[in-house]
């Protein structure tokens, strides 16, 4: 899998077909990282990380810090290679089911969340991450298309991916 743009473009991360994550498909982040463009956001947290490829890309756009939450230490252990691959911003992992993180006082300026589609309850995962926004920050959470825009989000449609957007104004 390759990050596609900014300082880390065309270089590629490892993944894993042994893992259970599904990364998010590159014409997807493309249009993602389009919209967030110019990129002002320096602290990210990628929930439910998986591959990382969101914060990976995060990092590559000029982000300054990463945190990566996944409950898989497979796949905390790939997040840590590829950081070595990747390096520059700070990055930090936690092994940590999401809500479990979600507990800290931590607030970011961009927060992804990719979490295992039609397993958890949306709005209280969306309630609990909105409150870790700064102000002016953006969440952004991958879904099912399945999933009806909750809480005053704006969405997207990606084939059967739905992409639900919440600013904190």
């Amino acid at each position: 899998m390759k990050i596609l743009a900014g300082r880390f473009g065309g270089r590629k991360i490892k993944t894993s077909k042994n893992l259970s994550y599904r990364p998010t498909k590159s014409l997807v982040r493309k249009s993602l990282f389009d919209s967030l463009a110019p990129f002002p956001h320096e602290s990210v947290l990628d929930l439910f990380a998986g591959s990382g490829v969101l914060g990976f890309e995060a990092a590559s756009r000029g982000a300054g810090s990463i945190v990566f939450v996944d409950n898989d230490k497979r796949a905390i252990s790939y997040l840590k290679e590829n950081s070595n691959i990747l390096a520059g911003p700070q990055y930090d992992f936690y092994g940590s089911d999401a809500f479990k993180f979600l507990k800290n006082e931590k607030s970011f300026d961009l927060i992804f969340a990719d979490p295992p589609y039609l397993k958890y309850d949306m709005t209280l995962l969306i309630e609990s991450v909105l409150g870790h926004l700064n102000k002016k920050g953006k969440f952004i959470l991958e879904c099912d298309r399945k999933q009806e825009p909750i809480l005053q989000a704006s969405h997207k449609d990606y084939g059967q991916t739905r992409i639900l957007f919440w600013e904190n104004t």
